[in-house]
């Protein structure tokens, strides 16, 4: 037996492993690392996060990616060099996290990274019949394996689309695994650049969980700024949009769209909520005149009332529900603010009350899902993902 497989027996035979997890998002400010202590798998997984960072971005880094991002036509070439470079600039990341940790890499038994998504072509959005839906990050596996020196497994997306999902959301998995609670009913809500959530019922099965994306979280308010506000990326505590006025007209028009008339659960990305859709809503309320302060007010609503619309949609009338929110988003109290109002049957707490760290959740996230590779068994989430049981990731050896 070759020796990398001996090591992959011993490691899924241990009762616990350490796992870094990777995440960047569409809104590419850095590098999530969230280094976990996974004991056991599947409902019997305990989790400990023993320490989590996010390295920032230069702005190299960041016109690199943008060069490709979420583009119909790019240089395959630079396309090519980047996939690469990506990887071993992640891995290059990780040695530093763990170097600032103290922490050896011999200690890590395995790394799970999302990558850096460039592309996702539901089927709702590509009009190729002939085609199912698509998914593409960068950041090869193989170059963060041999950078680092430690086993990494990444690519999760391809394989849940596979199946039959289409690459997204992948949170259902870990919330379930870690968040699911036997007398309470629970929506984890994550809002980073696309917001999505996961609403778990009272001691519900998997395949009961219902996860969806519900439309731009912070991608349009983010965008928004960095063209209007420079050189602000974000919108840091809402407080451009607490100095506007929501216009009506333009929020009638953004949720207009066809995506939010799409039945539950759906999935979406960046390509879809950028300038030009904002420019073409603009254009048909006839609000080009608008202030900024004003647009970004009305971005700010517009992304509740979506969040808000699904959520409402998805749960039955009158239910009591505790929700727990995560990512970028949850930091604008404004945003927050909209939600706690139209959200009456909700009481609002950030994932930290359970012990997640809100900003390291999708890097935590990532961590179980390759956990589960090596230690679990097949997951399934029935109707609402995909169509057969499956574990996710691509495995990759440092040698």
């Amino acid at each position: 037996m070759h020796q990398n497989i001996q090591n992959l027996v011993k490691l899924a035979s241990k009762p616990e492993r350490m796992i870094i997890g990777l995440m960047s998002g569409t809104s590419m400010d850095g590098l999530d690392i969230a280094l976990c202590l996974i004991k056991g798998s599947g409902r019997d997984t305990q989790f400990e996060l023993k320490a989590f960072t996010t390295i920032d971005y230069t702005n190299d880094f960041k016109e690199k990616i943008l060069s490709i991002f979420s583009k119909e036509m790019v240089a395959l070439e630079t396309l090519c060099l980047l996939n690469a470079w990506v990887g071993r600039q992640h891995g290059k990341m990780v040695l530093d996290a763990l170097a600032s940790w103290k922490i050896e890499p011999k200690v890590v038994d395995m790394i799970a990274s999302h990558g850096q998504t460039i592309y996702h072509a539901p089927k709702s959005l590509h009009p190729h019949s002939e085609y199912d839906p698509a998914t593409l990050q960068i950041g090869d596996g193989d170059h963060i394996a041999v950078t680092t020196g430690i086993l990494t497994l990444s690519d999760f997306r391809q394989k849940h689309i596979a199946a039959g999902g289409e690459g997204a959301p992948l949170a259902v998995y870990g919330d379930y695994l870690l968040c699911s609670h036997p007398t309470q009913n629970r929506l984890l809500l994550n809002m980073g650049g696309i917001a999505n959530f996961t609403y778990l019922e009272a001691g519900c099965s998997l395949d009961q969980v219902f996860s969806t994306d519900t439309g731009t979280g912070n991608t349009l308010m983010d965008a928004y700024t960095t063209a209007y506000f420079a050189p602000l990326a974000y919108d840091k505590d809402g407080a451009i949009a607490a100095a506007g006025k929501i216009n009506a007209a333009l929020l009638f028009e953004l949720k207009a769209h066809s995506f939010f008339s799409l039945v539950l659960p759906k999935t979406i990305g960046p390509e879809l909520f950028n300038l030009e859709f904002l420019s073409k809503a603009q254009i048909a309320s006839n609000t080009l005149d608008l202030s900024p302060q004003d647009v970004m007010a009305t971005l700010n609503r517009f992304s509740a009332e979506t969040i808000a619309d699904c959520i409402n949609s998805s749960i039955p009338n009158g239910t009591k529900f505790n929700m727990y929110s995560s990512g970028g988003g949850m930091h604008n109290p404004v945003l927050m603010g909209h939600l706690t109002s139209l959200l009456p049957n909700a009481t609002l707490y950030s994932s930290e009350v359970i012990g997640i760290n809100p900003d390291a959740k999708e890097a935590i996230l990532f961590a179980l899902l390759a956990n589960e590779a090596v230690a679990g068994t097949p997951l399934f989430a029935g109707g609402h993902a995909t169509k057969i049981p499956i574990t996710m990731g691509k495995i990759s050896f440092s040698l």
